[in-house]
């Protein structure tokens, strides 16, 4: 093995095996909320497709910009006693704006049919009551998929091929609580149940799951708080009930909000307990994630390097897609991508630029790191490879990369405390907190 660096004694050694394939470079790069700058022009979209995005989910979209115009079903469709049959009855006219700008950037739309969390419920609810008829219903969301998939109602026919029903239906242990779904998780399950079997017949060849589950934190606790427990009991009683009523699904949505390190063992949870179910092999896609969602880390190293950590764990996880919550270019904390003072990339972007050099190459190959604050993934295509490393410590790491002779560092790129996908040589130490994807070729007698 030849070394990129010289061994030091506490050196994190990173071990890359170019010659053992392990899959694809999974798309868990993908985004929630894309960056709106406004109610009907989408000039940031371009930085999606810098960062070769592959999706971005549609949940929330009807948040601050976009109340009452985007993707919601009570949007798009806003007399539920209407014909669903009448195009006439379907106001399409912001959302066609919105997808037609994703796709343009090629980044292809995660449709959430449903409707965006209303935070303050408890003052008063609008749209998230179950819907009065679930067949209806589904019918309505047939038509959606039809107009943007098939040019019904002078649509398009645009390769969107997930489509999720509802989002974090047991966000609380208490119907009166729940900002997103005002009714009983079992009436969710019978919404799923008649939904997924009426789209699936009517587009077996489109991608029809759910539940963007809240998730399994409770996993970490003896004792977890009520909220954490009702969603791991809503995580099984969803398997349960969807394999007693035969309901199509092709993917589990769920997500995460915990650190890095909790996210991979909630993930291993996740494909347990699907298997166990009889979903062996089912695709999972952690649809919304973020660590430990913080103001005071928008902007800083220590939110960049968690944000590639995590998708370098998804990469050599359990985990088939995901999404980050979200890629707005907002003032809150669940919006780490973008300064929405200066409409420019935060820091954490970067950890998107790249992992995007190792989706180019497409293939991945086996990588690992004897430190456990060391995360590392690596890709490669014919002669050319790369090779991402990511410090989470708040350490300095001394590296050493072994990786077969004939390989070599032909260029590298640092973001840390002080760099921002900056070039620089290939690092003999790793600051903390920071992460380098470096460009690798091969010369056959080095």
């Amino acid at each position: 093995m030849a070394a990129l660096s010289a061994i030091a004694v506490s050196a994190a050694e990173i071990k890359v095996d170019f010659a053992r394939e392990t899959g694809i470079v999974k798309p868990v790069n993908g985004v929630g909320q894309p960056p709106f700058a406004g109610i009907g022009e989408f000039p940031m979209f371009r930085y999606l497709k810098d960062a070769g995005i592959p999706f971005s989910r549609l949940h929330d979209v009807g948040g601050m910009f976009g109340r009452g115009v985007f993707v919601d079903i009570p949007n798009l469709f806003r007399d539920f006693d209407a014909d669903e049959n009448n195009p006439a009855n379907y106001d399409f006219a912001f959302t066609d704006r919105l997808i037609n700008a994703l796709v343009s950037e090629g980044v292809e739309p995660f449709f959430r049919l449903g409707v965006t969390i209303e935070n303050y419920a408890r003052i008063r609810r609008y749209r998230i009551d179950p819907p009065k008829d679930f067949a209806k219903w589904a019918r309505i969301c047939e038509h959606v998929i039809r107009h943007y998939t098939e040019g019904w109602a002078d649509g398009f026919r645009h390769r969107i091929a997930y489509w999720e029903i509802w989002n974090e239906p047991e966000n609380w242990e208490t119907v009166e609580k729940n900002e997103m779904w005002h009714g009983t998780f079992e009436e969710y399950c019978r919404l799923y149940e008649v939904a997924s079997k009426h789209l699936k017949a009517k587009f077996p060849h489109l991608k029809v799951g759910g539940y963007a589950s809240c998730g399994v934190t409770a996993i970490h606790a003896q004792e977890p708080s009520p909220r954490a427990k009702h969603h791991l009991e809503c995580f099984h009683a969803f398997l349960k009930y969807i394999k007693e009523h035969d309901c199509p699904i092709d993917f589990f949505s769920y997500h995460s909000y915990s650190t890095v390190e909790k996210m991979m063992k909630e993930a291993k949870y996740v494909r347990e307990q699907l298997d166990a179910a009889g979903y062996k092999g089912l695709e999972t896609c952690l649809n919304e994630w973020l660590p430990r969602p913080s103001h005071d880390k928008l902007g800083t190293a220590v939110q960049a390097a968690e944000i590639a950590a995590a998708l370098v764990g998804f990469q050599n996880g359990p985990v088939d897609s995901a999404a980050i919550y979200d890629a707005r270019c907002g003032v809150g904390n669940y919006s780490p991508l973008f300064n929405p003072l200066a409409y420019k990339p935060h820091k954490a972007y970067c950890a998107f630029l790249a992992f995007n050099e190792l989706r180019k190459l497409g293939t991945a190959v086996a990588a690992s790191s004897d430190d456990s604050e060391v995360w590392v993934s690596a890709a490669k295509k014919g002669g050319s490879a790369v090779v991402m490393a990511v410090n989470l410590s708040v350490d300095r790491k001394p590296l050493a990369l072994a990786c077969g002779d004939g390989w070599k560092s032909v260029s590298c790129r640092i973001t840390d405390e002080t760099r921002a996908f900056e070039e620089t040589a290939f690092p003999s130490v790793l600051p903390p907190r920071s992460f380098i994807v470096a460009e690798m070729s091969h010369r056959r007698g080095d």
